[in-house]
């Protein structure tokens, strides 16, 4: 949206204006169902054929809280959640006074005036609009809504603002309270009914998206964390076992209520030490299984990882996180698991590391953990993280047709089999699904021992240094065999920017626009972590400075957790480091603001 002048024409009814794009923040108390608001309105952009991204926070207390939610939906290409709002809707004073700061100059303040007094400071700095939104929804539902309806009224008020599709609306919200009591659609469709019908005295301007972009192509929309449990799905992954723990539970309950809708299960275990058992029996059983907590639970499963790295067995961890360490911010976004994630485990225990970009890479990079786990024999860990587990997002639908597939194990018999072959030409351990008949008779086993070929415990130095090599060189192949990132901008200049994780797409945006005030910047995004692709150090080489852009702490020598694997890796001093632990994804003016030091 564009800066609206923030004293209204008197006299004139709202005039109706065409965007691109607009950014809403709705701030309440978590109780409030701010949260049911914004998905509401991204799933609506995204059954408009429009890009949406979101952005929420949430108290990480039972009883609740202040929380946000905030919706960027635009017509044509959405990277981040946006810095600056272009509308507040806010439920309290204290909502009101702590977000202000979010809201563009002359963007529209609209407020519970049952709640909420404005500072009257700031009228000449925002274009304040006061609705009694409380009253109004207790006199189109009764008493009893006060607090359980604002939100749906609110969502009318805003449909209204925006001119938005009330037929799709109106069937979104059947959707979603569908299958309980008749009585709470009729509830809700009368609330926002109410709120679009109501005329809101002092706006004087009302918005229209311009048409999409990409219109025609059918359009998913759902959250990081969906996307990724449906991603396993589609995988084959028919076995799961965890234990809950925010952010994770969602994709565990996901998963345990689709799983029986395809023959498979999922169980909730009594902690994360059975939850990783059960899943790697599974894998040992011929089919790949999946287990995953956050930070504290990943923890507790180190040693078990141990295990399936020295067993060599097919498992995908995954790791949602958040902030550390301990308990730390269990609400807050953070990307400080990396090192667990690479290295934690006694020994040389050697696993995959991928970590997804965007909701829709959720989906895809679950399939790819699956196939890399089936291929190489190997845990693969999935790093995902707050921010991109709870935000929703709008992506073309996939071709389930060829991405579904059926990872049945084989019980077809052979002739003899030693999974730990060192003399396999690819030196990958291939298990066979117990049961198998070998007709040699000599059938082998799966321990947490070194071992030999056939997986029977060894005391042998020699056989050991022949195992580590052979479970380190199958992670050398696989690095073969990784893509090489693309540059997002010009493949030489003076700074590349470095990211991973949920950070790609403010990255993006940050380099376009520092392009456009003649900065020589470049990104580059990496999702494959361990091993890291080869030919890296050739991108590198067209840079003056290689800037790693991560949510952790920088560290004792000041270079973040990506930021050393990098130098470690190539020896490189141009690789620097932006970090931040503020529990909050990037903003675009932040990552403009800190890298273009480092090009002074």
């Amino acid at each position: 949206m564009s800066e609206s002048a923030v004293v209204p024409p008197s006299g004139q009814s709202p005039k109706l204006s065409s965007i691109q794009e607009a950014v809403i923040r709705i701030a309440g108390n978590s109780q409030d169902g701010i949260q049911a608001i914004g998905g509401f309105l991204a799933r609506l952009a995204g059954r408009s054929e429009q890009d949406v991204m979101t952005f929420m926070t949430i108290p990480s207390t039972i009883s609740g809280g202040p929380s946000i939610f905030q919706v960027r939906i635009g017509s044509g290409e959405v990277l981040s959640a946006g810095d600056e709002a272009d509308v507040l809707l806010c439920f309290y004073d204290h909502s009101y006074a702590n977000h202000i700061s979010s809201l563009k100059r002359g963007g529209i303040v609209l407020y519970d005036s049952d709640h909420v007094t404005p500072n009257e400071e700031l009228r000449g700095s925002y274009h304040h609009v006061g609705v009694p939104i409380s009253s109004l929804t207790v006199e189109a539902i009764g008493g009893t809504g006060r607090d359980k309806g604002k939100n749906i009224y609110s969502l009318g008020l805003l449909a209204r603002m925006f001119d938005l599709d009330v037929p799709k609306l109106t069937k979104l919200i059947e959707e979603r309270f569908g299958g309980k009591d008749p009585t709470i659609v009729q509830n809700a469709l009368a609330c926002f009914n109410s709120g679009y019908g109501h005329q809101v005295q002092g706006l004087w301007e009302t918005f229209h998206f311009q048409h999409a972009e990409h219109g025609g192509v059918a359009q998913v929309v759902m959250s990081g964390n969906e996307a990724l449990a449906f991603g396993l799905i589609a995988a084959g992954v028919r076995f799961g076992a965890g234990y809950p723990i925010t952010p994770w539970s969602d994709i565990m309950e996901l998963l345990r209520r689709e799983l029986p809708k395809y023959g498979g299960m999922f169980v909730q275990t009594e902690d994360e030490i059975a939850a990783i058992s059960m899943a790697l029996g599974s894998s040992y059983a011929g089919r790949v299984a999946v287990t995953g907590s956050s930070g504290p639970g990943i923890s507790l499963k180190t040693e078990a990882i141990g295990w399936a790295s020295m067993a060599e067995m097919p498992v995908v961890i995954v790791d949602v996180q958040r902030g550390g360490p301990s308990t730390g911010m269990p609400t807050n976004v953070e990307q400080s698991d990396l090192n667990i994630a690479l290295f934690g485990g006694h020994g040389d225990s050697p696993r995959v590391v991928l970590a997804p970009a965007s909701v829709e890479d959720c989906f895809y990079t679950a399939i790819e953990a699956v196939n890399i786990a089936r291929q190489y024999s190997t845990p693969v860990f999935l790093l995902t993280d707050q921010g991109i587990a709870s935000r929703i997002e709008a992506f073309p639908y996939p071709d389930l047709q060829k991405v579904c597939q059926n990872i049945s194990p084989d019980f077809t018999p052979v002739a003899d089999h030693k999974p730990y072959d060192l003399a396999a030409a690819d030196g990958i351990t291939r298990h066979l699904a117990p049961g198998t008949r070998v007709a040699s008779g000599k059938y082998p086993v799966v321990t947490g021992l070194e071992h030999d070929e056939l997986g029977h415990p060894t005391g042998s130095g020699k056989m050991h240094t022949q195992m580590n090599a052979k479970r380190r060189n199958k992670l050398r192949k696989l690095a073969d065999e990784i893509p090489v990132p693309q540059v997002y901008g010009a493949s030489e200049g003076h700074v590349l920017l470095v990211s991973w994780g949920s950070s790609k797409g403010p990255i993006e945006e940050a380099v376009k626009e520092a392009r456009k005030q003649g900065e020589a910047i470049s990104a580059l995004h990496l999702k494959h972590l361990n091993p890291l692709p080869n030919g890296l150090e050739t991108i590198f080489s067209g840079f003056t400075q290689v800037v790693v852009v991560e949510m952790n702490d920088e560290g004792l020598y000041g270079y973040g957790q990506l930021g050393a694997v990098l130098r470690a890796r190539y020896c490189d001093p141009r690789i620097r480091a932006v970090t931040k632990t503020d529990g909050l994804p990037w903003k675009v003016k932040e990552i403009l603001n800190r890298v273009l030091t480092f090009t002074k």
